[in-house]
Formats: structure tokens, sequence, C-alpha cells
């Protein structure tokens, strides 16, 4: 049996997020993939057995990178603000930089293509960033909420801002980051 082809992966991927942002995960079928990546729809079968399958599998994919990026140079015992501050950063850029998946990501959390089990997997990727939550309110260096609704104060507002400045092609310099984190603490800090 030939070894499948990571390129053409890449591709079908590729393919699948730039029509999630288009259109919609509803709105897509293999054949849309498959012309997108520029394949025959046989092809795009031999790599997945269905949409449902390469929705599964881009989303692991993504939502792996996803986790694996918010932790990039993270230091744990780093002082609260200066690990908050890493992890923000690059929720940020991420979000920048890969927008397509970020949409990707949040078209797919909540629907019936993803299981319980693979949600509880994602958030459990991001285990060390509740931690630090968990850290900064023992510290009584942030309000003195769950956990998951700091979480989601803070994703939510790096969320938002990157789709209007995306939708609307507006810069985010360097500046206007460290502005709006310092908006995003003042947001949490107690």
């Amino acid at each position: 049996m030939k070894p499948k082809d990571e390129g053409k992966i890449a591709e079908i991927y590729a393919a699948t997020l730039v029509l999630v942002k288009e259109q919609g995960l509803a709105g897509i079928t293999m054949s849309m993939i498959a012309k997108k990546a520029g394949f025959a729809t046989g092809t795009v079968y031999i790599y997945f057995a269905n949409k449902e399958e390469l929705i599964v599998k881009l989303f692991e994919k993504c939502s792996t990178d996803y986790a694996n990026d918010y932790f990039a140079g993270y230091d744990p015992s780093s002082p609260f603000k200066v690990a908050f501050h890493t992890i923000w950063m690059n929720m940020l850029r991420y979000s920048i930089e890969h927008f397509d998946e970020l949409v990707f990501i949040e078209q797919c959390f909540h629907s019936p293509f993803i299981t319980d089990e693979t949600r509880k997997a994602t958030k459990e990727r991001l285990l060390p960033w509740r931690e630090l939550i968990e850290r900064g309110k023992k510290e009584k260096l942030i309000k003195q909420l769950d956990a998951s609704w700091i979480m989601l104060f803070v994703r939510g507002s790096v969320r938002d801002l990157v789709k209007h400045c995306t939708y609307n092609q507006l810069k985010i310099t360097d500046t206007f980051k460290e502005s709006l984190f310092e908006m995003c603490w003042d947001g949490i800090k107690d």
C-alpha cells in the first residue's frame, strides 16, 4: 500500500479552512474541498472516508497547534503577570497568523462533528493556562471568579479583536497589542 502524501493532506486541510471561513462548516462538501485543493474528489476520499472524518482530524490538528502555541516561551515559574502576558500575546499572535484555523475551531467546537470526548481533550490541552489562572486567584492578583469565566473573557476578547481587525483590514501594531493587553489585564485584575 502506498503511503499517504502529507503534502496532499496539508492541501486538503488548507482548502477546507478557506471554505469553512467563506461558507461555513455546514455549507461545504467533499467535492468543493477537492475542487478548492485542485484534486479529483476521489483523491480526497483516499485520505478521508467522509467529511465528518476530515473535519474531526483537522479540528484535532488545529486545536493541538493552537494549544501548543499558547505555551510557546511560557515559564510557569515566572511572575503571574509575566506568564499571563506570554500566553495572552501567544493567543493573539496565533489568532492573527492563523485566522482561518481560529474561525474553523470556533465553528467546530460546538458542532455535532465534535464529540464531548474531543471537547474534553481540547480543554485538557489548556490545563496549564487554567492552572495559571488559579495561581493568580490564589495570589489575589486577579478577580475571584471561576477560572472558566476568566478564560472565556480573555479568549473572547482576543478572538473578537482579531475578527474585527481582520474583517475591517485594520493593522494591529505592537503598541496597540500592548494597550489591548493592559485593557484585558485591567478587566481581570483584583
